[in-house]
């Protein structure tokens, strides 16, 4: 019998703990704003700019949008790009001292990196401030979310989405070829030889992604816990030229350079996802969101025949978990010169409304609000797989990417290794050593 996943009653009590403290003071501007009364529009006319990530989350703000500027009289001009060109846009905004964007969506790991910088200020005045806060219930978001937002005892995002990452198959071929679902990478490795060699490479056995940098970092994460590594030991230095990283790179190879599909090196989440809702993958490791496309009939082949489970591992109790916990949040600019406005804005898109609104616009299932995951239409659109990512989330990393100040230079250095392995310039002990000695040297220089 298959068992019914919800939101714990102990995720549930942490709710107001993990909320942010709203009997605070605002300062700054925030006070400023509270003495403007005697207009329902006392931003009218301010123009504020907002950097998003392409993804159906941001698809709904923007079709959303006109409710927003014609309640407010604030123009909001929307940039919304590919999740590989967004933080190169957003340090070239912050860097430059430009004021160029107010906003900037990006995730929780580059979000660490931007407070550290000093490039985004702390939220906590604006959500403390009655005049402000209409849109904001810091109560009703996932309190993992709301966390993964915190530095220290300060908010510095709202979160927009979550997410984490599970195991994609189609049952009807795994019925076919009476294969089960894989629990191990050996089991997996099988199912995708079975698949690939019935159909004659017709169907690969299985699609991950192989983009250089976040995006093959993201994914092939999983098989560093998996196989018992992690990004960082108990000394603070490296650990990736270990034999555990070093199985996990051979695995990652071997399962897509035999099995996966051609090209497989340049396939960011875009490409992975649509190659498999087009039927042409029988399995795939990647983000919990990615059922809501799967079971949507104006974007997928494959409703209905898709099943999902928990990531298969290699030692049945990774270290830290081999799902991730992947939160991507909205900044606020230190820079901006409408800060007030921009927080309206910020509030207003992650608010419980917006949420629910936006699950019958886009596919949007990595919402992060509660009430939103209890909404009607939460549950009858995205039923399929609701369980298993809910426990996904529930048991997802918060490690699974290094959360450190110097994570996006050891993200990328990762990320060409794997590259060098995928493409088969460079072993990958060799591609994992490189990588090792370059990320204990921007740790060293920290």
């Amino acid at each position: 019998m298959k068992k019914t996943y919800t939101i714990s009653a102990a995720l549930l009590l942490s709710m107001a703990m993990a909320a942010t403290g709203c009997g605070s003071k605002p300062s700054g501007n925030a006070s400023q704003a509270g003495a403007q009364t005697g207009s329902d529009q006392p931003y009218k006319g301010q123009q504020i700019s907002v950097l998003l990530e392409g993804h159906s989350t941001s698809n709904s703000i923007q079709k959303m949008l006109p409710d927003f500027e014609k309640s407010t009289g604030i123009k909001v001009n929307l940039e919304i790009v590919p999740y590989s060109d967004l933080t190169s846009k957003a340090l070239m905004n912050f860097s430059s001292r430009s004021g160029r964007y107010d906003i900037v969506m990006d995730d929780m790991v580059h979000g660490i990196s931007y407070v550290n910088a000093g490039y985004v200020d702390p939220l906590d005045s604006y959500a403390g401030n009655s005049s402000l806060n209409k849109n904001y219930d810091g109560a009703d978001f996932v309190p993992q979310y709301l966390k993964a937002m915190k530095v220290g005892d300060k908010l510095y995002g709202l979160p927009v989405y979550g997410e984490s990452t599970f195991l994609m198959y189609r049952k009807d071929l795994f019925e076919k070829y009476n294969l089960k679902v894989p629990t191990t990478f050996d089991e997996m490795m099988n199912d995708a030889k079975v698949i690939h060699d019935e159909t004659k490479g017709e169907i690969a056995g299985i699609t991950l992604r192989g983009e250089q940098g976040i995006q093959n970092v993201y994914v092939w994460a999983t098989f560093l816990w998996g196989f018992g590594g992690q990004w960082i030991n108990a000394n603070g230095k490296s650990d990736l030229a270990t034999p555990e990283a070093a199985k996990a790179l051979n695995f990652y190879k071997d399962i897509l350079t035999k099995y996966g599909p051609t090209g497989v090196a340049n396939f960011g989440w875009q490409e992975n996802r649509l190659l498999f809702q087009q039927g042409k993958a029988a399995m795939t490791i990647d983000a919990t969101v990615n059922g809501a496309f799967n079971e949507d009939p104006k974007e997928s082949s494959v409703v209905g025949k898709v099943g999902y489970a928990p990531v298969p591992t290699q030692t049945g109790n990774p270290k830290g978990g081999a799902s991730s916990l992947a939160v991507h949040g909205m900044y606020l600019a230190k820079d901006s010169k409408n800060k007030e406005a921009a927080w309206l804005f910020m509030s207003w898109a992650t608010s419980k409304d917006q949420q629910i609104k936006s699950m019958s616009i886009d596919p949007n299932s990595g919402v992060s609000s509660l009430s939103a995951m209890k909404n009607e239409v939460f549950l009858s659109k995205f039923g399929a797989f609701k369980d298993t990512m809910l426990a996904a989330i529930e048991k997802g990393n918060p490690n699974y990417l290094p959360q450190i100040p110097q994570a996006n230079e050891i993200i990328n250095n990762t990320g060409v290794a794997i590259s060098k392995a995928l493409t088969g310039h460079t072993s990958a002990e060799q591609a994992l050593k490189e990588a090792n000695d370059l990320n204990n040297k921007v740790l060293e220089a920290k």
